[in-house]
């Protein structure tokens, strides 16, 4: 049995299988603003790990090449598709049964944290994604 979580109102269900990575914290504006958090949590799976097993998502192509689902009923951000990776879904960690199950092993996008967010983590810190290898 795989990772299990869904939306706050129940309507849209998941299980991700297999093992997950690129576990981050990720601050871009993009993000910031579909959530309204000043980061937000994800980790990815291969694509056709992930089934839903309750109800369906709501898509929006939030940018070009970028899809995002959510839940249709209450909003909740699941997950998150760019077509530079067609094999990897990103899934939110906090929608989560257990977000526990899964923490956070850097920050991508640090250089468009908001000034007021004061992290104490030791985490790797990357500009802007892990591929182009500049840490902050």
């Amino acid at each position: 049995m795989g990772l299990q979580g869904g939306c706050m109102c129940g309507a849209v269900r998941y299980e991700a299988a297999g093992e997950p990575f690129n576990a981050t914290l990720c601050h871009c504006v993009d993000c910031r603003r579909a959530s309204g958090a000043p980061a937000l949590a994800w980790f990815s799976v291969r694509r056709d790990a992930l089934r839903w097993t309750r109800g369906s998502p709501a898509r929006n192509p939030s940018s070009p090449g970028v899809e995002r689902l959510f839940c249709g009923q209450c909003g909740t951000q699941l997950t998150w598709h760019g077509a530079g990776a067609p094999d990897e879904i990103d899934v939110t960690i906090c929608s989560l049964d257990d977000p526990e199950a899964v923490a956070p092993a850097d920050h991508t996008f640090a250089s468009q944290q908001v000034r007021w967010l004061h992290l104490a983590d030791t985490l790797p810190r990357y500009v802007a994604t892990r591929s182009q290898g500049k840490l902050c």
